[in-house]
């Protein structure tokens, strides 16, 4: 229990923090008088209270995280979070079972955007702000932003950001203080979500649909406030923002700060990540528009290059949106473009999948391993632009990799003998994983995970924070070697 307090004591303090949250929804269903302003009421004081009450309880635990204790307590608020995050869902929906509503708030928080819902169109305009609000602070890190915060209440954050930050951003220091990196991270991200929401606005959204839509687009989410998701608005230049904002926020949010810091555009010119990240999803849109037209899915270019260009990067990028049921296209294109959800993100940008640093890393230890077959004697190193690559990374990434690939065949086993079909499950779990959000086969863009039932839904709820979490921060808790003294 000694070991635990520290942890429990800093979970508490979220906790309360996090009960401010709730606030933003409140305010605007007080403001548009959407009648349910009481289950923001009553999760703001449910969820206070349970930090406070934890806070007394853990008073005689505190003490500075150790490593240990950075990686016990990301996976501990990453599922604690959506427990109070279901409050104001449970409360409006008395009919959704808790199963689903703990799924919708982890794909809330996981920034995921896979819903259990339908009538979106219906809701209280509150109810879809706090289902991206979730996205918007989870699109980020709940725990970037407590390391911003929690120094000021006598905590520290190296443990936190180390354990949350994906693994090519673990030994970096955009500046010299944790908290000030944490800071500046979220700065950026704020200004850059303001200009989203005024260009939504101005592009033909209410303000309050800006809102929702682009706390969905920067933190790579998904979730909507219409069944429709973006094609209920028919709009090529609403598609054409979410796109340019998609795109900005599948780039590396530390380039961004740099870019920021330095008020010149020098830091994307020397991101090894951008060339490829353009590279691929320029090729892939050029080649599925002239597949499409091809295939006679659409009879003109322009068209099938409207529709192959959002699609793309909206799922590509882990965003989620959809204009139209990509389901239907020629099995190659929909289950291409849900692949390349695998990589496609930057590390360091809200995006989820391996990220496109790894799969650059694995790219050029084949191509190293292919030239050694040939000339053996040879001394070939892997490098990153012109810094060599420890094999140590090489070999973490390697073994990311094979973690990746194994949770996923083992949770579509586990989905498909639980009755569902094996496209389907395969396809959810990719998406899940990758935190995507739509799948493919009855979880299409056109449908949703309400086909789940309880048990298939809880291993999806496990499948997002596994990927949110990039595995081995969710992994290594539930080994026996991390309980050991």
């Amino acid at each position: 229990m000694s070991q635990i307090l520290p942890v429990v004591h800093i979970l508490s303090k979220v906790l309360m923090l996090f009960s401010a949250a709730f606030l933003l929804p409140l305010a605007i269903s007080l403001g548009l008088d959407d009648g349910v302003h009481r289950v923001y009421d009553e999760a703001i004081v449910v969820t206070f209270l349970a930090g406070l009450m934890l806070w007394l309880f853990s008073q005689r635990g505190k003490r500075e995280l150790h490593t240990r204790d950075g990686f016990l307590l990301v996976v501990v608020i990453w599922t604690i979070l959506p427990l109070f995050s279901t409050i104001p869902l449970l409360q409006h929906l008395p009919d959704l079972s808790f199963a689903d509503a703990y799924f919708e708030a982890v794909s809330g928080l996981t920034a995921t955007g896979a819903t259990v819902l339908s009538g979106l169109d219906s809701l209280p305009p509150s109810i879809n702000v706090w289902r991206t609000e979730m996205h918007w602070l989870g699109g980020m890190g709940v725990i970037v932003l407590v390391v911003a915060v929690l120094p000021m209440l006598g905590v520290g954050g190296r443990q936190l950001f180390k354990a949350e930050t994906p693994t090519p951003m673990k030994d970096s220091k955009l500046t010299p203080r944790m908290a000030e990196t944490a800071k500046g991270l979220w700065l950026v991200y704020a200004i850059i979500t303001a200009a989203c929401i005024l260009a939504l606005w101005v592009g033909g959204m209410s303000w309050e649909d800006a809102l929702i839509h682009a706390f969905s687009v920067m933190s790579l989410g998904g979730m909507s406030s219409h069944d429709a998701s973006l094609g209920y608005y028919d709009s090529v230049t609403l598609e054409i923002i979410v796109m340019g904002f998609a795109l900005i926020a599948g780039i590396s949010f530390s380039t961004h700060f740099m870019a920021f810091r330095m008020r010149n555009l020098s830091a994307y010119r020397f991101d090894r990540e951008i060339r490829w990240y353009f590279g691929v999803l320029g090729a892939t849109i050029l080649g599925l528009a002239i597949y499409l037209q091809y295939k006679g899915v659409y009879l003109d270019f322009p068209e099938a290059l409207r529709y192959a260009a959002f699609n793309t990067i909206s799922v590509a990028t882990t965003l989620g949106f959809a204009t139209t049921d990509y389901n239907v296209w020629p099995f190659f294109a929909p289950l291409w473009i849900l692949f390349l959800s695998s990589f496609i993100a930057s590390s360091g940008s809200t995006g989820g999948g391996i990220k496109m640093l790894r799969a650059i890393l694995l790219y050029k230890q084949v191509y190293r391993e292919l030239i050694k077959l040939v000339h053996p004697s040879a001394e070939i190193h892997t490098k990153i632009g012109q810094q060599p690559v420890p094999n140590k990374i090489t070999y973490a990434v390697l073994a990311f990799l094979f973690i990746y690939v194994a949770s996923i065949i083992i949770l579509s086993f586990i989905l498909s003998a639980s009755g569902l079909d094996v496209f389907t499950a395969f396809t959810a779990v990719v998406a899940l994983v990758n935190n995507t959000g739509p799948g493919l086969g009855q979880v299409g863009p056109a449908s949703t995970y309400a086909v789940l039932n309880d048990f298939q839904t809880w291993v999806g709820s496990f499948a997002m924070l596994l990927g949110r979490l990039e595995f081995f921060t969710l992994l290594v808790v539930l080994t026996p070697v991390f309980w050991r003294k």
